[in-house]
């Protein structure tokens, strides 16, 4: 398979905005007018808004855009800016009184790294809008992905460096279908196709002279077995969450959309392990800009592949940051 870059899927922007010395930012993908949404929350301790208006059998359908940031729940007052920026725009639902854009959004925890009393506000949620386009969005150290860690069970000593990726795919008929993907998790992220871990918790040794995986991963499912495993998931659990969207050109229902992000569900468990644990808030948007007829089925079976990728790029793309190593590092010796 040959992934593309998300901004490949029609009818979509993408915007960073990042506070550099916090460690925190906020990313929006702003919508095509018509848009559907949908969501799937899976994890035990999301942080998330206006997710209850994008599941089947309430009758708001159409999305402005999708707000993904740092800060925990805090990082909400974000959704502010954006609704600001739409509204100047003239985007949303009219009332008759206001138009009141529909902005769904969930967020990670990263108050542990970097500057905990600095989070995403209002005006850099208007900044990420002001940054959107149709261009290629960076990977990695970007937007809510700058705060993002992995292989938290032994703390944040022990970590690696998380980030956001993306990923896309054409499937035939000129369907295009992608995953944006902000990876904070709990657990160790590993290459879908041998399940060799890529990023995680680090063994505790002062000296790694041999580099290789059975020297520097600890590999958080033994340590969750384990006496000092059991001990560790007290503090774990306050430090987690995966967050992203998968975005599609097909038209889909309500219902459909929602099947979408349901499968993208299933991304995680490919690449992430383990997952949906209740330590992490793992919350999956779908949108459908609604260009191209084309079946569910089709598209859904797709949707694990791209977030699985998506998820692989934010830890690959990602650098070293505040101390805390990234995969790009595996190639050196630590001491």
């Amino acid at each position: 398979m040959k992934f593309e870059p998300i901004s490949k899927v029609p009818g979509f922007k993408f915007g960073h905005a990042q506070n550099q010395e916090a460690f925190t930012g906020c990313t929006v993908i702003l919508c095509d007018e018509g848009s559907i949404g949908g969501v799937d929350q899976r994890g035990g301790s999301p942080g998330t808004r206006e997710t209850d208006l994008l599941r089947p059998l309430h009758m708001v359908e159409i999305v402005n855009a999708i707000l993904l940031t740092g800060g925990s729940a805090f990082g909400l007052d974000a959704a502010t800016g954006v609704m600001q920026f739409l509204e100047e725009k003239g985007k949303g639902v009219d009332t008759g009184f206001a138009r009141i854009p529909i902005v769904p959004g969930a967020v990670i925890f990263d108050l542990g790294f970097g500057n905990s009393k600095i989070r995403p506000d209002a005006a850099m949620g208007y900044e990420a809008c002001k940054n959107a386009s149709d261009q290629e969005p960076q990977q990695g150290n970007y937007g809510a992905g700058i705060g993002a860690t992995v292989g938290k069970i032994l703390g944040n000593g022990q970590a690696m460096k998380g980030g956001i990726g993306h990923a896309a795919l054409q499937i035939g008929g000129g369907i295009w279908i992608g995953a944006l993907m902000v990876v904070n998790a709990l657990g160790d992220i590993v290459n879908p196709s041998n399940r060799t871990i890529i990023a995680g918790a680090r063994t505790i040794k002062k000296s790694i002279i041999k580099i290789g995986e059975s020297d520097l991963f600890a590999n958080t499912i033994s340590v969750m077995g384990s006496f000092i495993g059991q001990k560790s998931l007290s503090f774990s659990a306050k430090q987690n969450t995966v967050i992203g969207a998968v975005l599609t050109n097909a038209k889909l229902s309500k219902d459909e959309t929602n099947k979408l992000a349901q499968s993208g569900q299933n991304g995680l468990a490919l690449s992430i392990q383990p997952s949906h644990t209740m330590f992490d808030g793992d919350t999956m948007f779908a949108v459908s800009s609604q260009k191209k007829s084309s079946n569910i089925n089709s598209v859904a079976a797709f949707a694990p592949i791209v977030v699985a990728q998506a998820i692989v790029n934010a830890v690959t793309f990602a650098e070293s940051l505040g101390g805390i190593p990234s995969a790009s590092d595996l190639n050196q010796v630590e001491k």
